[in-house]
């Protein structure tokens, strides 16, 4: 497994941009990358997804065009780039680190703490 943390959540009017970071421990040159997202009494939901080899992207149908994932190969973080944020957006955002990328949680066996997005009406 590998140590995760996320930073750069905080609280955004509608319409806002806020961009999250993950740094990982070591490399994740073997990993599918993802981020997932939990709001209070719902189930966690994917939201991006990166092969970090192939650097091929995948997304949740609900923030296709607004959000955007991308890796550093320089440095093993993977970021995520939100724009147009609704608040439907807010949520804790977690970073996942598995060997398969897929859109449930099950596969992924490293997760940052998580870190709170608030988007305002």
């Amino acid at each position: 497994q590998v140590q995760l943390v996320e930073s750069g959540g905080g609280l955004v009017q509608a319409g806002g941009s806020l961009r999250l970071s993950c740094v990982a421990s070591a490399t994740l040159r073997f990993y599918r990358m993802a981020w997932f997202r939990q709001a209070p009494g719902k189930e966690r939901e994917f939201v991006a997804g990166i092969n970090w080899s192939s650097g091929i992207t995948y997304y949740g149908d609900s923030v296709k065009g607004r959000f955007t994932i991308s890796r550093d190969n320089a440095k093993p973080t993977v970021s995520l780039q939100m724009n147009s944020l609704k608040p439907e957006d807010t949520a804790v955002y977690y970073c996942a680190a598995g060997t398969l990328l897929a859109t449930s949680a099950h596969p992924y066996d490293s997760w940052g703490q998580g870190t709170q997005v608030t988007v305002s009406s």
